[in-house]
């Protein structure tokens, strides 16, 4: 079992609680989430990301891709298995999956294609206004005075 004590960081941060959260579920899903199917996550700019699963033998009909609470769920089910076929070696999965990719905050999915066997899922990040630095004058003389204070 491996554990961090992340005390230093809540000592020295405030609302960074949920980077705690997430690593516990993280390291909880370490060992247990196989590496079907494999996936690329690339960053395409400053502010954009695209991730890419590898989906060979399924239809676009077959796959799934969902937002839910900061989750990217992406899973597929195939819709019937060809019966009457004859395998002499069957390499290429078709078994149904479910991957999981936990997003931050204001990060949007813009699309998702799928094209030759790879599933393409690009996000970007977009930063409200309010939450963006902004320069504040400083000014001389007296005392701004405080929303709701009395004078």
């Amino acid at each position: 079992m491996r554990s961090f004590d992340l005390s230093p960081l809540h000592r020295a941060t405030v609302g960074f609680d949920q980077i705690a959260e997430m690593l516990d579920r993280v390291m909880a899903n370490d060992g247990h989430q196989s590496g079907y199917p494999p996936y690329n996550i690339e960053k395409t700019a400053d502010d954009a990301y695209r991730i890419s699963i590898a989906v060979a033998g399924f239809a676009e009909s077959d796959l799934s891709v969902e937002v839910k609470e900061n989750s990217l769920v992406v899973s597929a089910r195939k819709a019937g298995e060809e019966d009457g076929r004859s395998y002499l070696h069957r390499g290429i999965a078709t078994r149904a999956f479910e991957r999981r990719f936990q997003l931050a905050d204001h990060i949007r999915v813009v699309g998702a294609s799928h094209l030759d066997g790879m599933l393409h899922i690009d996000l970007k990040r977009e930063v409200p206004e309010a939450l963006k630095p902004r320069r504040i004058e400083i000014t001389s003389g007296e005392r701004p005075a405080l929303a709701g204070s009395v004078n």
